[in-house]
């Protein structure tokens, strides 16, 4: 019982505001423990939210509360309202094999029902998948070749589908670097 691994269900509903045009999805949130709110890519050391203050603010603190310790939800949600970006995971159930939020060790039990959330979303015909272990459940759930990261396949129902850099400092590629290849996505949309 001791080394059982256990089943986590995701913690949140897709953020969907009105008229959304793109998903972004990455794989699974990292353990509460690691959170600095409730919402997605809460870790303070993923580059999500400072690529995206560096994106749509030009200042990767754009989206931290004046203390500069703690992300401004509001803000965030405003920001993707405004914009027609809508989040979620491609885990609905996981299990991670080493206790981390790796996703080197994270096993997909169960994946999202990526077209039940999409009919909820008539004007998202574009995906991007925020590392390489979102990016395979994508391609299996649509039946598409795995994109070269930075590129995008179309599947046969004409969803644009890219694979974009991981958001983990894990990553090595400079903040600056990751937040060029989103906005080439971005303004493709």
């Amino acid at each position: 019982m001791e080394n059982e691994i256990l089943l986590e269900t995701h913690p949140w509903e897709p953020f969907v505001p009105d008229g959304a045009r793109v998903l972004i999805m990455g794989t699974f949130p990292p353990q509460p423990k690691r959170w600095s709110m409730d919402f997605y890519y809460p870790n303070r050391t993923n580059d999500f939210w400072p690529m995206m203050g560096l994106i749509y603010y030009g200042d990767r603190r754009a989206l931290l509360q004046p203390d500069g310790r703690h992300f401004d939800l509001d803000k965030i949600k405003r920001m993707l309202t405004e914009n027609h970006i809508a989040l979620h995971d491609t885990g609905r159930q996981v299990r991670r094999l080493k206790g981390n939020a790796s996703d080197k060790f994270l096993e997909i039990v169960t994946p999202v029902p990526l077209y039940d959330i999409l009919a909820g979303m008539p004007d998202c015909h574009t995906i991007a998948t925020t590392g390489e272990k979102a990016a395979g459940v994508i391609s299996l759930l649509t039946g598409t070749p795995l994109p070269r990261m930075g590129e995008m396949v179309i599947s046969s129902d004409g969803l644009n589908i890219w694979r974009m850099p991981s958001t983990s400092r894990a990553y090595p590629l400079p903040l600056e670097q990751k937040a060029a290849y989103y906005t080439t996505m971005l303004r493709n949309i």
